[in-house]
């Protein structure tokens, strides 16, 4: 048997050893899931949701404890752990309140003997690569909809957030959802893979653009339907009419937040000259004053790298926007004693030949830039093969609405950042992936539509 271990991130130290799937262990799940999917898509839908409810107030008795569980394989501070699980449960209402509009059958012609209508009917067996930095919400965002809606899950958490899968999987089993229904899948890189050979229906996945479109290159030429959730480079400009503290807190926020490990972490800051070193002034000085420590601590802003190799990564960009003219103004250096820690580093004076403002950083770092007006910022912020996020502080929604529309991106924000509603869809544009989840189009993206032409007699 072959066995996955987990350690703590911040502390470096062993936390427990997990059975781990082999390639014939997923072979067989698969089936079991193919096996489960017909009584599954005929369990009515009254029944499921009644499952999905009993299984959000499971999560919400125990949330204490499955926070405390994300924290320690994560090091995601406690506190976020928690938000990040109130939030997953306002998601799950979401998707209870409307899945049966979402998915009811359409009528939309009825004339002269001819009745046209759309029905959503489920994909099947769909398989989910998750992510480790927001496991709840990542997984969460796949398996609620697509249960919902009739299809059968096989989950496979990431190898950073394994026991946050297994209480997921856990969980929904409490909660009626049978055993075949919704099947976890442990271990690295080598367990997705051999999910990837299976007869699946779709696969719905979050991590690295690499890793994406080896995904699609793989499964695109058997027309399994993809999700394919990426990186990105989320840009940010701060006009010369902004306030300019509540822009430097807010962004400081959006970059740090979750040490920096979030898709939608502002990366890329843009700032008009007029405004500019007051802006860097209280942007530092927000930045400096985020408590660093044990995540599991109740005041701890900045936790632990979930992963040890994105250590050199940070220090491969510090050492470039450095070599290249940047000004470091806090941080640039990994935390002392055990585990994977990063210092809050800012940088200013800094350009578009940096690695630090072309490629994901997905730590805790950021480079601002000056700007001379509008176009300047608008350029540098398509600049990118990314395109999730962006935002524009100002006071004008009217600049902010000309401004946003010009920039490539699938979300954008407004005097805000870093933010996900249930309600709107997620997705990207470029190299940030193809596909949506979330809004009433993400419960629909887990349906085939099939068309009905009825003709009476």
């Amino acid at each position: 048997m072959t066995t996955l271990d987990i350690h703590n991130p911040a502390t470096g130290t062993l936390i427990t050893s997990l059975a781990a799937d082999d390639a014939k262990a997923v072979a067989t799940k698969a089936g079991l899931a193919r096996a489960a999917w017909p009584a599954w898509r005929a369990t009515p839908m009254a029944e499921r949701k009644a499952c999905i409810t009993r299984f959000a107030a499971l999560v919400k008795a125990q949330l204490e404890s499955l926070a405390a569980t994300m924290t320690r394989e994560t090091g995601k501070p406690i506190q976020m752990s928690r938000n990040e699980l109130n939030g997953f449960l306002g998601r799950i209402d979401f998707f209870l309140a409307q899945v049966d509009a979402a998915v009811q059958t359409e009528t939309v012609f009825d004339e002269g003997g001819m009745t046209e209508q759309i029905q959503h009917t489920p994909l099947g067996v769909v398989a989910n690569i998750s992510a480790w930095n927001y496991p709840w919400f990542v997984g969460g965002n796949v398996f609620v909809p697509a249960l919902l809606t009739g299809n059968v899950v096989l989950y496979k958490p990431s190898e950073y957030a394994a026991m946050s899968g297994l209480e997921m999987a856990r969980l929904l089993h409490e909660s009626g959802v049978p055993a075949d229904v919704v099947i976890p899948l442990i271990g690295g890189g080598a367990v997705g893979a051999a999910l990837m050979e299976q007869p699946i229906d779709g696969l719905f996945f979050t991590g690295s653009y690499a890793t994406g479109s080896h995904i699609a290159s793989v499964l695109g030429p058997r027309m399994v339907k993809l999700q394919l959730e990426l990186g990105g480079k989320d840009p940010t400009y701060v006009c010369e009419d902004a306030n300019v503290r509540n822009a430097a807190e807010s962004l400081a926020d959006g970059a740090m937040y979750n040490t920096g490990q979030s898709c939608c972490s502002v990366e890329r800051i843009y700032v008009h000259e007029t405004i500019y070193d007051a802006f860097v002034a209280h942007f530092v000085e927000t930045v400096r004053g985020f408590k660093i420590g044990d995540p599991a601590a109740n005041d701890t802003y900045i936790g632990a790298i979930t992963r040890a190799p994105q250590l050199d990564v940070l220090d491969a960009q510090v050492a470039d926007a450095l070599a290249k003219g940047a000004t470091l103004r806090c941080g640039g250096q990994r935390g002392a004693g055990p585990g994977n820690h990063y210092a809050p580093t800012v940088f200013t004076e800094v350009n578009h030949t940096m690695e630090l403002m072309r490629e994901e950083s997905f730590g805790p770092i950021i480079g601002i830039q000056k700007v001379s007006g509008d176009d300047e910022a608008v350029r540098l912020m398509n600049d990118t093969r990314y395109g999730l996020t962006a935002g524009v502080y100002t006071r004008d929604e009217a600049k902010a609405r000309e401004l946003l529309a010009q920039v490539n991106a699938g979300s954008v924000y407004w005097n805000c950042c870093d933010r996900v509603s249930p309600r709107l869809p997620w997705s990207g544009h470029g190299d940030s992936g193809v596909g949506l989840t979330l809004s009433t189009h993400g419960i629909q993206t887990f349906t085939r539509p099939k068309a009905w032409h009825l003709r009476q007699p």
